[in-house]
């Protein structure tokens, strides 16, 4: 079976392997601690604890489970190498080009985001995904590009700058 990578800076790759060894090591066992303690309650049919244990015993097990997943299929973006055009790893500065008065399109408000794998992506934070319909307009573009972003309404943004 050949699963989609997963991107992620050195950072995120560091901090699914911390979730991993966390899940594994902590929550597991205090899950496990939970059931004990709901078992010796007594009657098993009827114990809310041990119901809500075993729940959480799921949940636990299918996080532990999608996170060895993607460990297995990572790659990590290599965020520090400088580039002429946008890839995943990169750093821009872009704004949406809106109307004036007048009709006439102008640079509207500029933000910066940096394109990561879904895992990570957090555009409140400036991460944002490269699955994403405005990373997918402007990949491989370069600084004074104008790209269409396509969704339900179409609007275009002009690259300022690529770090």
């Amino acid at each position: 079976m050949n699963l989609e990578k997963v991107y992620v800076t050195q950072q995120g790759y560091e901090d699914l392997l911390k979730e991993y060894e966390t899940l594994v090591h902590v929550t597991r066992k205090d899950v496990i601690e939970e059931l004990q303690n709901a078992r010796a309650q007594g009657d098993l049919s009827e114990n809310a604890d041990y119901d809500a244990a075993r729940d959480r015993q799921a949940r636990i097990e299918g996080r532990i489970r999608e996170v060895e997943t993607m460990l297995n299929n990572i790659e990590i973006i290599d965020d520090k190498k400088s580039s002429k055009v946008i890839r995943i790893g990169s750093t821009f500065t872009m704004c949406e080009l809106v109307k004036n008065s007048k009709g006439k399109l102008v640079d509207g408000e500029t933000e910066r985001f940096t394109i990561v794998g879904s895992v990570e992506a957090d555009p409140i934070n400036g991460k944002l995904s490269n699955v994403s319909p405005l990373a997918q307009a402007i990949l491989d573009r370069k600084e004074g590009d104008v790209a269409t972003v396509n969704i339900d309404q179409p609007y275009d943004v002009k690259i300022l700058s690529i770090e």
